[in-house]
């Protein structure tokens, strides 16, 4: 795999972490540049590990594993969205009351939902002849560059969306882990 194509998977990979991000960044009351840092951190370290993981478990297992990373995706995305839902409406619309960051735990969570496509991909990758590491590694740092961009741009969303950002927010997870389960089940093809 040359390098363009390794820079086009890492931007595709980093895709449903920047939509997950947008709506992070919309629901809380004026992200800092630093907590739009800590949470591409958090989605980038993560989004470089899982192709790491999926390599290594392809090299052992792969059709375990791709048997199942779909429905774990979308029921990891299904059940935080609708938490984001539920919560949105339980909102009032005083965005003072909004929080200042999320909790490490559930960017965690959103970045392992988001990430599994790429565990995916590692996986795939295991039977090609790919450096792995630097290919983890364009996909961990684009993810964060995303990720970041996402917190920052959903700052200017939240305050003109009210407490709907949030339900946006859970909307666009459930479509992210609906897609991916489509796609693998290929129920349109």
């Amino acid at each position: 795999m040359n390098m363009y194509a390794t820079l086009i998977l890492a931007f595709g990979m980093s895709m449903d972490a920047f939509a997950a991000a947008i709506g992070k960044g919309a629901c809380l009351h004026r992200p800092t540049v630093k907590e739009a840092l800590r949470t591409g951190l958090i989605f980038g370290v993560i989004e470089a590990l899982t192709p790491l993981i999926g390599w290594g478990v392809g090299i052992a297992a792969s059709r375990y594993v791709m048997a199942w990373d779909h429905w774990v995706a979308f029921i990891l995305l299904f059940v935080l969205g609708a938490r984001m839902i539920r919560e949105g409406f339980r909102k009032k619309e005083n965005l003072d009351e909004a929080p200042q960051s999320h909790s490490f735990m559930l960017l965690a969570a959103t970045a392992v939902a988001t990430s599994l496509d790429a565990m995916a991909v590692g996986v795939g990758l295991a039977f090609l002849q790919v450096n792995i590491v630097a290919t983890a590694l364009a996909i961990g740092a684009s993810t964060m560059i995303m990720a970041t961009t996402g917190i920052l741009l959903g700052r200017f969303l939240g305050p003109v969306m009210g407490k709907w950002a949030e339900i946006f927010g859970g909307v666009v997870l459930i479509t992210i882990g609906s897609s991916i389960l489509i796609e693998h089940l290929d129920l349109f093809a």
